[in-house]
């Protein structure tokens, strides 16, 4: 079978006419993209008459570093040679410096499997594999990278493109409430991240309550049971591509731990467990007490609380960030630019049950009446000038959680 046709130049995003001061630059897109295809069919007629496999089993390359990676490499790994049946027959790894204490997910895996593990920008020997696969890598892959490989690099994507473009699709997906999101086998294409076309994609239903966490552990085992179904026939797939819709782009930039201060004032109940459900697994929502920053964990709607809707509270004089003690749930209730939300965890110099934080910090206050509101017993939000600088290796990279 001869070698998958190259890929077709992305349309631009509006007609530009010769009069246009636009055009000059338009025309330079045209030719680069007509150069790449043009170094695309070189490359891979060339890798043809080299001896490229037209079926299974493929020699492949693997890039990528977390958790959502860690589940497509093991996939490749249960299809290696000599497996029954067998879709690939080499299988090596290229993953980042480790800039954290302890070591990658990918690389740990990688050496638990006995694979060869190649450190970007290094990427083992050139010429030696049919095909790339790029599962939460967070680096873009030069054109002449890409050339290397006779079918291309595949890239395993945790959402539904053009939905969620970028490096941490699955916690924009949470955040904004996403009723249904997806997984997308795209080609990768240089400069650009997630603008290639789809080879493969399936929607997912969001499950009530879903945290990104859980979600990504759903999504990477989609994931990766699509790529192993690419890889089957992977001429055929090639053949069917298709360019992503131009309508409904949106981007999911890196998250970083400022998102996690919580602004009383302008954020919902709704709002609130939201963003932890989104970014509480790796970054705990903050906020002031006294002037101290604490973290807040295990928040819960009060809808949920038992024998909270009951009660009637003096909530006149409550301003955002307002605390109270629901003393039967064990929880503290905090108020919120719309409604209150419970929280069972508090984390001041160690962690404290809302029990303890209330025997310790808040009891003096309720002793007569333990629904009224006090001015003084209240979160404050925490400015992004107050919160500490946190360190390039606590931000999300290319999730690519995608944590």
């Amino acid at each position: 079978m001869a070698p998958p046709p190259s890929p077709r130049p992305e349309a631009g995003s509006a007609r530009l006419g010769a009069s246009s001061p636009a055009a000059g630059s338009a025309g330079m897109r045209g030719r680069l993209l007509r150069a790449w295809r043009e170094g695309v069919k070189a490359a891979r007629g060339a890798a043809g008459r080299a001896g490229t496999s037209a079926s299974p089993p493929w020699r492949v390359l693997f890039f990528g570093t977390d958790r959502f990676a860690v589940t497509a490499l093991r996939a490749l790994e249960a299809v290696r040679e000599p497996s029954e049946d067998s879709l690939v027959s080499r299988l090596e790894v290229v993953t980042l410096p480790s800039r954290q204490p302890g070591d990658l997910p990918v690389r740990s895996c990688a050496r638990e499997l006995q694979l060869p593990v190649h450190e970007w920008p290094h990427t083992g020997p050139v010429g030696q594999f049919d095909v790339g696969v790029v599962a939460s890598f967070g680096r873009l892959l030069s054109e002449d990278l890409i050339l290397q490989f006779p079918y291309g690099v595949l890239n395993v994507h945790p959402s539904h493109l053009p939905r969620w473009r970028g490096p941490a699709p699955i916690f924009h997906t949470v955040l904004h409430g996403d009723k249904v999101t997806g997984v997308t086998i795209m080609e990768i294409r240089p400069k650009r991240f997630d603008v290639g076309p789809i080879i493969k994609q399936e929607e997912f239903p969001v499950p009530p309550h879903c945290t990104a966490k859980e979600l990504e552990v759903m999504l990477s085992k989609k994931g990766a049971n699509m790529l192993i179904s690419v890889l089957k026939n992977l001429p055929e797939s090639l053949k069917n591509k298709r360019e992503q819709p131009k309508e409904g782009v949106t981007f999911a930039p890196k998250i970083t731990i400022a998102k996690s201060c919580i602004i009383w004032e302008e954020q919902t109940a709704a709002q609130i467990i939201q963003l932890h459900r989104a970014i509480g697994s790796v970054f705990p929502l903050q906020t002031l007490w006294k002037g101290t920053t604490v973290k807040l964990r295990d928040f819960v709607e009060v809808d949920n609380i038992p024998g909270f809707a009951d009660q009637i509270l003096d909530d006149s004089g409550a301003v955002p960030g307002s605390l109270l003690y629901h003393r039967a749930s064990q929880t503290l209730i905090a108020r919120c630019k719309e409604g209150w939300v419970g929280i069972k965890t508090v984390i001041l110099k160690k962690q404290l049950t809302a029990v303890d934080f209330y025997n310790g910090y808040m009891h003096t206050w309720f002793q007569q009446n333990s629904r009224t509101v006090h001015e003084e017993c209240r979160f404050q939000t925490l400015k992004l000038s107050t919160a500490k600088k946190t360190p390039k290796k606590k931000e999300i990279l290319a999730q690519d959680i995608k944590q």
